[in-house]
């Protein structure tokens, strides 16, 4: 699990085809791994990856077939830039929110514009997502942990203040630039329970209170 809290901007130095999967080293940056060992999982512009081996400053990660077609890391080429993020650990503060690193799909910027000191992001996402996107809901986007401006149709905007334009790699998120997406994990399991037959509406109205803070968690 991650927060969407970006560590570091760090930098593709290579891609291997490995038969149909590739191989990616990629540069760490400023990215401390003293406590990292081989196996652990490291995010990747929002997708979750298992290092496999570690040079000077870089690590190594197979990415499957399956990875690279449901994600922007097809696209990837030597030199892009790529958001880092380390798995959290029981000591982590928790700034953004829950974030599993599995990409539910791969949107695309419409707009961007100055907003105040901020700038606003319009992106586009599949229709199968847009029913998760809420307004000031959470949505992970390449990795990064943002909160919904507004909801029109199939697109959403977000607000990238200035400190996220310099330590995150959205600052290339221009007209035309694909995103991975990750949609807030409590939509999914909401949308489960109902579907499911296992909670009425009424019973998930309390559900979404309660985790909001305002009433008790309903008893089964």
């Amino acid at each position: 699990m991650f927060t969407g809290i970006i560590q570091s901007v760090g930098k593709i130095e290579s891609i291997e085809d490995t038969g149909g999967d590739r191989a990616f080293s990629i540069d760490l940056g400023d990215l401390n791994v003293s406590d990292i060992a081989l196996g652990d999982s490291i995010a990747i512009s929002g997708v979750c990856l298992t290092a496999v081996a570690f040079g000077d400053n870089s690590f190594r990660a197979d990415v499957s077939k399956e990875t690279l077609s449901v994600t922007t890391m097809g696209d990837f080429t030597v030199g892009d830039q790529v958001n880092l993020e380390l798995a959290l650990t029981p000591t982590t503060r928790l700034g953004g929110h829950m974030v599993s690193g599995h990409v539910d799909g791969v949107g695309q910027v419409v707009d961007r514009y100055q907003d105040g000191r901020s700038e606003r992001i319009v992106i586009a996402a599949p229709l199968e997502l847009s029913r998760y996107i809420a307004a000031k809901g959470s949505i992970c986007v390449d990795g990064v942990s943002l909160t919904v401006n507004e909801v029109s149709d199939d697109k959403f905007g977000v607000n990238i203040i200035p400190h996220t334009v310099e330590q995150t790699n959205l600052g290339r998120c221009q007209s035309g630039v694909r995103v991975n997406l990750e949609i807030d994990v409590i939509a999914r399991y909401l949308e489960r329970l109902l579907t499911a037959g296992g909670v009425q509406a009424d019973k998930a109205e309390e559900i979404i209170l309660a985790g909001s803070g305002n009433i008790d968690p309903p008893r089964a």
